[in-house]
């Protein structure tokens, strides 16, 4: 009979025992599906430092040669930051007992890692959520529902800004999952700093954001909890740009047919190619700064 495992890296699980803060990453943002080459590496590096300089340890989950990994020392990284196959909570057992050679995690599929591993925060980029059209065709990112699944708080610079956000906020609270902005009265727009949309909750300091988690555990709640965190604002790319070049994007992807899970890349790709980058240096600084604060809150929980 075939065994498969989740293998949690030496480091990861001496952090564990040590009960050391730790921070989940996936892997989609640092492969060929994420973030331009040589771009892919800097986010790797910039994201694993920060959660380092405030002496936590950084989980980065994967599948590779059919094994889900918790955890890869550096000298692994040049094959997540190479070509990869898609992996979400959904593909996980198919990547394990297809023996993928490469299985870059999501948002979905590393909260179902993170939680198997005992990791309570976790940190993305913008998450996925309701795509706009979803009314007729359905399309709402599983990410939202392992949000709501896993016991993790995610920070992320909220949601990608070509999604539907009304509706993806909308979903959020009917799964009951608390959305917090920290330092923010708006639901963040991934690259783009300043949004029109009310967050429910905003808090102001990593401390205030640890005490709601801790509350939320106190009675008993095993869902997730979504943590908001703007881009820097030095970094953040203006809105009406973002709205205008989404727009061209999104009727791309429409025009040539893209659909499901086949639409964030393509869309990324076409609004890195028309921002000039821009977009993805303001994707490396929101990357790197929700690394950072997730670390914070790893170590207030862990205090």
């Amino acid at each position: 009979m075939t065994s498969f495992e989740i293998r949690i890296s030496d480091e990861v699980g001496q952090a564990l025992r040590d009960r050391r803060p730790l921070v989940a990453l996936e892997s989609t943002i640092f492969s060929n599906l994420g973030l331009p080459s040589p771009a892919n590496l800097e986010a790797l590096t910039r994201c694993t430092k920060a959660i380092r300089s405030f002496d936590a340890v950084p989980a980065i989950t994967v599948v590779l040669d059919g094994v889900a990994r918790v955890g890869i020392d550096e000298a692994e990284w040049p094959l997540i930051c190479g070509p990869a196959k898609k992996v979400g909570e959904r593909e996980l057992g198919t990547a394990m007992a297809g023996r993928w050679a490469v299985g870059a995690t999501t948002v979905s599929s590393s909260l179902l890692l993170a939680a198997r591993a005992g990791i309570k925060v976790f940190s993305t980029g913008g998450i996925g959520g309701v795509h706009r059209g979803a009314e007729t065709n359905g399309d709402i990112s599983s990410d939202l529902g392992a949000i709501a699944t896993h016991n993790i708080v995610t920070v992320c610079a909220g949601a990608k800004s070509f999604l539907d956000l009304p509706r993806t906020l909308e979903y959020l609270e009917t799964l009951s999952v608390p959305v917090i902005g920290l330092g923010c009265d708006f639901f963040p727009e991934f690259t783009v700093h300043h949004g029109n949309i009310a967050i429910p909750v905003r808090v102001d300091t990593v401390r205030q954001l640890a005490d709601i988690v801790r509350a939320n555990n106190s009675l008993g709640r095993t869902s997730g909890i979504l943590a908001c965190v703007p881009v820097p604002e030095r970094d953040g790319l203006p809105k009406s740009k973002m709205d205008e070049v989404t727009r061209a994007a999104l009727k791309n992807a429409n025009d040539l047919g893209v659909v499901g899970s086949a639409v964030t890349p393509h869309v990324l790709k076409f609004i890195a190619e028309a921002t000039k980058d821009s977009s993805v240096r303001a994707n490396l600084a929101l990357a790197e700064n929700n690394a950072s604060v997730a670390a914070q809150l790893a170590n207030e929980l862990a205090g």
